[in-house]
């Protein structure tokens, strides 16, 4: 008899223990009963663990949810806020990776950088404040780890609707149990978009309304959700077929982008290369719609944001 305890990793569903014993893995697997534990077997360790502490600051913000009025909330900056509970829930989640990997390094958007090894933990605790604190319910927890500057794994998970999406370089991106993949439209007609405002980083505004314009023409229409993390994630879920955003930080969008990428998208910044994380502008999208964003835009775009 083989017994796995899924305790010290996480339960998909909850914190609390879970015992599962078997006489052998395949046998368990041939079951077929519970699906989403049997993929947990094969899952990896460091994916596990962000998942348990995806789940745990998921948990911290159901529990504010009708206090909102009670938080305190601070201004870092024009039109960005931090409040107690994307403190509580970031701790929560730093705790459970650090506990696991005390030598791996973070950052994270409220403490900032903390130094260690070659493994760095990528963490919004809450991607999408403005939206939480007023009740708006489209918000996430961004969780991604990468080694040397290679995205490995990421979680993006909306505790709202109990969706958890994962994915791991080369092993595809999930949500819950059911694999996913980028739609292939062919063109941006009849494309649904998801952009985000540079709300925080306002002297792009007509240079980003110029793109808009550009977009907006040939599309199904454009949806702005105030998380880039969940904007992402519905990409690699086929919910939307492309995005762009301004001025983000590699918080925002390092756990999203694996998810589109292991899902069979496209993601580079503004002049199609690869480094979104360090200029902050993204494209998202299956290749052709990536492309054609990508083309759609560029006319429109200042010497800044040529990159």
């Amino acid at each position: 008899m083989v017994k796995f305890s899924f305790s010290a990793v996480g339960s998909l569903f909850s914190d609390s223990h879970l015992d599962v014993t078997m006489q052998t893995t395949a046998d368990y697997c041939k079951m077929g009963h519970f699906p989403v534990l049997c993929r947990l077997c094969t899952m990896n360790p460091m994916l596990n663990i962000a998942i348990k502490a995806a789940r745990r600051a998921g948990s911290v913000m159901l529990r504010s949810m009708d206090r909102l009025d009670t938080l305190n909330i601070q201004s870092k900056e024009k039109n960005d806020f931090v409040s107690d509970v994307d403190r509580q829930a970031e701790a929560e989640i730093i705790q459970i990776l650090h506990h696991a990997y005390p030598k791996h390094s973070i950052l994270a958007e409220e403490s900032g950088s903390i130094e260690g090894n070659e493994y760095q933990w990528i963490i919004d605790p809450l991607d999408g404040t403005t939206n939480y604190l007023h009740g708006f319910p489209i918000f996430s927890v961004s969780i991604a780890l990468a080694f040397n500057g290679d995205l490995l794994h990421a979680v993006v998970y909306d505790p709202l609707r109990d969706e958890l999406f994962t994915a791991s370089k080369g092993d595809g991106a999930m949500l819950n149990n059911r694999r996913l993949r980028t739609t292939k439209r062919k063109s941006l007609d009849g494309a649904l978009l998801g952009t985000g405002f540079p709300f925080k980083q306002q002297q792009h505004l007509d240079v980003y309304l110029n793109t808009f314009r550009a977009l907006f023409p040939d599309s199904a229409g454009i949806r702005r959700a105030g998380s880039a993390a969940i904007d992402l994630a519905y990409v690699a879920a086929g919910r939307l077929d492309g995005f762009w955003e301004i001025a983000l930080n590699p918080w925002d969008m390092a756990a999203g982008a694996l998810l589109v990428t292991e899902a069979g998208g496209v993601c580079s910044d503004f002049s199609g290369a690869g480094d979104f994380l360090e200029t902050g502008n993204i494209i998202a999208g299956g290749l052709d719609v990536h492309h054609a964003i990508t083309k759609a835009i560029q006319p429109h775009l200042s010497d800044a944001l040529k990159r």
